[in-house]
Parts: C-alpha cells; sequence; structure tokens
C-alpha cells in the first residue's frame, strides 16, 4: 500500500520566478541561458501571429547539427589532443546517452572543459578519484554538440553519426490565453494572472491538451487561467535535438526585436528544457531524476523589453541560481 501511495503521489518541483528588463546592467537572462548546458528542447510561442519572421525561422533550421559518438572510452576526453582541438577553441558539450542518472554510470562535458562524473559505488572505488557521494540513489553512446565539423573526421574510429534537430512548426487557432502585465508577477485578481498560472498554461499548451473544462473531457479538466482573452492564432515552434545554449541565447534575442516594429502580441514565450538525466542542471549544481527529472526555465518577453523568467527543477536538486 505504501507504494502505490508513492505513485499516486504527484511529483514536487521547485519554481524560482522573477522579473527584469533586458536592458537592466544587472539582467542576469544571458548568464542564466549560458550556464544551462545540456538542452534537449526549445520551444517559443508567438500570439497572434499566423507565419514566424524570416529572421526567426533562419535561425531555427540553423540550431544543429550534434553527433552521437558509439563505444567512445572516457579517456579520449581527457588526451591533450582532445583538449587542444575542442576544449580550447570554444563550446564543446558532451553527454551520456541512454543512461540513467539514478542508476546507471553517467559523465558530461561542460563547456567550460569541466568533466562530471556521476559513477555508481563500485566504478567509483575501481578508479581510485576524490569524491563526494551524490544524493540521488560501462561505456555508453555520448551525445556532443559543437560547431565545427572536424568533430566527424576526429572521431570516425568510433562509429560517429550526425544528426540535425527535429524541428515542428504548427499553428494553433482559437487559443484562450492568459491576460498578463509585466509589472503584476504575482498576478492581480480580475486584472492580471500570476507567472505560475502562466507556467502551468503552457504546461498544457505545449502538451496540445484541451483548454475548455468541457464536462465530457475525461482526460483533461484545465481551462485557461482568468483572466485571459481569446487570440485568433498563435505560431508554435519546437526544436527537439542537443542545443547550444549559445544558439538558445541568438533565438532569445531574435525574440526581443520581434517588438521593434508593433506587434498585436502583448508577450512571447521562450521555453528551454534540459536533458532529464544530465548530472548537471545549472552550472555544476548536482541534477536527479527522481520522479520527474526536469530542468527547465522559461522567458516570458514583453513588447516593452521587460522579461519574467521562470526556472524549475526537481524538489530534491539545489534551487536554480
Amino acid at each position: 500500500m505504501a507504494t502505490l501511495r508513492r505513485l499516486r503521489e504527484v511529483p514536487r518541483h521547485l519554481l524560482v520566478c522573477e522579473k527584469s528588463n533586458f536592458g537592466h546592467d544587472k539582467s542576469r537572462h544571458r548568464h542564466l541561458v549560458e550556464t544551462h548546458y545540456h538542452n534537449y528542447r526549445v520551444s517559443f510561442l508567438i500570439p497572434e501571429c499566423g507565419i514566424l519572421p524570416k529572421e526567426l525561422k533562419n535561425l531555427v533550421t540553423e540550431t544543429g547539427p550534434y553527433y552521437f559518438v558509439k563505444n567512445l572510452p572516457l579517456h579520449e576526453l581527457i588526451t591533450q589532443e582532445f583538449i587542444n582541438t575542442f576544449v580550447k577553441k570554444g563550446s564543446c558539450c558532451a553527454l551520456t546517452y541512454n543512461t540513467n542518472i539514478d542508476e546507471d554510470n553517467t559523465v558530461a562535458l561542460l563547456p567550460n572543459g569541466k568533466l562530471i562524473l556521476s559513477l555508481d559505488k563500485d566504478t567509483y572505488e575501481e578508479t581510485g578519484l576524490q569524491g563526494h557521494p551524490s544524493r540521488y540513489s560501462g561505456r555508453k553512446i555520448m551525445k556532443f554538440s559543437m560547431e565545427e565539423s572536424t568533430m566527424m573526421s576526429y572521431f570516425s574510429n568510433y562509429g560517429i553519426q550526425e544528426h540535425q534537430p527535429k524541428i515542428a512548426v504548427s499553428m494553433v487557432t482559437d487559443l484562450q490565453c492568459p491576460v498578463l502585465q509585466s509589472s503584476e508577477l504575482r498576478g492581480k485578481l480580475e486584472v492580471a494572472c500570476s507567472a505560475r498560472e502562466l507556467f502551468d498554461w503552457l504546461g498544457a499548451v505545449f502538451s496540445n491538451a484541451d483548454l475548455n473544462n468541457e464536462p465530457s473531457n475525461f482526460i483533461s479538466t484545465y481551462c485557461c487561467p482568468q483572466p485571459s482573452t481569446l487570440m485568433a492564432k498563435a505560431s508554435l515552434c519546437t526544436i527537439t535535438g542537443f542545443i547550444l545554449p549559445e544558439k538558445i541565447c541568438l533565438l532569445l534575442e531574435q525574440l526581443c526585436h520581434y517588438f521593434n516594429e508593433p506587434k498585436l502580441a502583448p508577450w512571447v514565450t521562450l521555453t528551454v528544457q534540459g536533458f532529464a538525466d544530465s548530472p548537471v542542471s545549472w552550472r555544476e549544481n548536482e541534477h536527479g531524476f527522481q520522479k520527474g527529472g526536469e530542468h527547465l526555465y522559461n522567458f516570458v518577453i514583453f513588447n516593452n523589453q521587460d522579461y519574467w523568467l521562470q526556472m524549475a527543477v526537481g524538489a530534491n536538486d539545489d534551487c536554480p541560481p
């Protein structure tokens, strides 16, 4: 019965919300993007937009490529040749693939050159390395994300494969959207919805859930928070793969420029999800899967260059920075 009760529990998470302006000297937006290294999905939603602007469309198509390297021995990542070829020349990220962070040995290479090892007890004792116990308690395919095509030739002996991110663009019609005011992060009764309400609503939109709470719907009883407004159309774009923080910075910058000319949309959103089985979330903060494995962030970009930043992780992770 105890096991059944645990299965019924809704996974808890930590959500941090803050507001700022892209023009402020102390704005943290770029730093937060650059230190969230291992990203597998990026989505942006533009209300009152039927076709993506050309500049955004070009950025989306230029997101890749990334690479799978099979049966790569770990020592290859600490050779002087690898360090000189990739680590010292720019951003290089790597992550073991098809591993369970709470059960398997997992490795992550950070853009700053640090190698994070999350090892089981036996492997840790065999290595003789100094470390600390994880709060979450072989060779695998590794994913790399690099801008240099030399990755293919460097790992040619290990069955390397080049992949392009998957891109899905759709137009949502008659979308009931929350009313937001950039100054009201906590919302205001009968005036504006809160950042938390928007966060839940975005999850429903990305899941393609019905938002009308009809009695005949036995799958979802969720409905759009109030106050709300009906948008005739909205563009939704999702990129799935291994996506560098630098690419996300460019997308965020372009979404800010979206409001350089008057638009019907009062705001747009950019949502980034990290790999559930990455050993770190932001910077070198330890990450575990537990019941969900989530570590993600969302920007709400307003037409006056104000923004909300929402960061979420599992309840057992460190609080987002």
